[in-house]
């Protein structure tokens, strides 16, 4: 048997049945493209800017929020956070941090009963606080906080 025969026989087909996939409006690849994003929001350069950009300027303070991220950063390149919003019906949580250059570095959105639960690293320049914004089903705005000490070379200060 030719092996290279079969490989192109198996390319040709699925390139076949991709196709007319296509052209039967079975396969939409418009609808996996990234949702609308909020530009003003990314490329704000003022917490306070980026805050009002995503709708969260007015979020009041709430301890069910849990923000881990350590308190000293030896390296500002791959700071570990992980959150995790208690709050019923979380639909989206927003990461800011404060001293970036670009302070909005992370919005989640989540589906109807999916638990509000990221991990993720930042990139940090400079000791800043690191602020967490989850909204709910209703609209309301809830905040967390947690400074992070990034230090040079791992010198602790």
């Amino acid at each position: 048997m030719n092996i290279l025969r079969r490989s192109v026989l198996k390319g040709a087909s699925a390139s076949g049945v991709l196709a007319a996939a296509l052209a039967a409006g079975l396969l939409k690849p418009t609808q996996v493209l990234a949702a609308d994003w909020n530009k003003a929001a990314f490329e704000s350069k003022e917490a306070a800017g980026a805050m009002k950009a995503m709708g969260a300027d007015a979020a009041v303070a709430s301890k069910d929020i849990l923000v881990k991220a350590p308190d000293i950063a030896e390296n500002g390149a791959v700071v570990p956070v992980d959150v995790v919003s208690n709050i019923p019906n979380t639909v989206s949580l927003m990461v800011f941090v404060d001293k970036n250059p670009f302070p909005l570095s992370v919005a989640f959105d989540f589906a109807n009963g999916a638990v509000a639960d990221v991990s993720m690293r930042l990139k940090m320049g400079n000791t800043s606080d690191v602020r967490v914004v989850a909204k709910t089903a209703d609209g309301k705005l809830f905040v967390a906080t947690k400074e992070v000490k990034v230090t040079a070379g791992g010198c602790g200060g």
